[in-house]
């Protein structure tokens, strides 16, 4: 296995939460339309573009809606998030990130998002962090969401390193699928710690040392146990 030379984080979950943001802004949009939606229904929008979001939450409507009115709905619902994102700060940021993204940085390697998200930058400037990153990919220079590994592949191209070059962390279980599709190595968090095919899992950063997180002393699955040297 090549040496690990860099970390891409997915945003949401792993470095910050805006989940009930979105929960918040999608049960708006989904009221207004009179359509069903509860926090189950959200758990099936984890990691999946603003669109195919949309698109699932359409399933209990009982209108069809043309593709202009579908475009027009999302952006309803962007806007009710964005302003729901005026509350963020850098308090928000979640436990053990900023020592992670330290240590990482001590040790010399890069550093990368890789988010679905087309509101990252914003995300990133309100918790004080958008400068930190070498690269930050998100939902708007890719055509194909997770678990397509476009936003992966290229934030490390982007990055200058191989894809068996980079680690991925991330929190959902089509950010893992979309990590191993792209041939990285995946740490598992949050609600994917334990995705049978993650190489790592831990329940979130703040579980894991620096120098145990850099040194992937963490506990592979049973069914891809494998050790990365940095």
């Amino acid at each position: 296995m090549k040496k690990i030379k860099a970390v891409i984080f997915d945003l949401d979950g792993v470095i910050v939460s805006t989940d009930e943001y979105h929960f918040q802004a999608w049960k708006q949009l989904a009221d207004e339309e009179r359509i069903p939606f509860d926090r189950k229904d959200n758990e099936r929008l984890r990691g999946v573009s603003r669109m195919e979001s949309l698109e699932i939450i359409l399933e209990k409507s009982s209108k069809t809606y043309s593709t202009a009115e579908k475009q027009k709905m999302a952006g309803r619902k962007n806007n009710i998030y964005r302003e729901l994102l005026r509350g963020l700060s850098p308090s928000d940021v979640l436990p053990g990130v900023t020592s992670i993204l330290q240590a990482i940085r001590e040790r010399g390697l890069k550093i990368a998002i890789g988010s679905s998200s087309k509101n990252a930058v914003p995300i990133l400037r309100a918790i004080g962090l958008a400068e930190v990153f070498d690269a930050i990919t998100d939902g708007n220079p890719i055509s194909r969401s997770k678990p397509d590994p476009e936003v992966f592949s290229l934030a490390a191209q982007r990055m200058g390193v191989s894809s068996e070059e980079c680690l991925v962390v991330e929190d959902a279980d089509a950010g893992v699928e979309a990590a191993l599709a792209a041939g990285m190595c995946v740490l598992a968090v949050g609600s994917a710690n334990g995705h049978p095919k993650a190489t790592f899992s831990a329940e979130n950063l703040a579980h894991i040392a620096p120098d145990e997180f850099l040194l992937a002393n963490v506990f592979p699955t049973e069914e891809s146990r494998v050790s990365i040297t940095i």
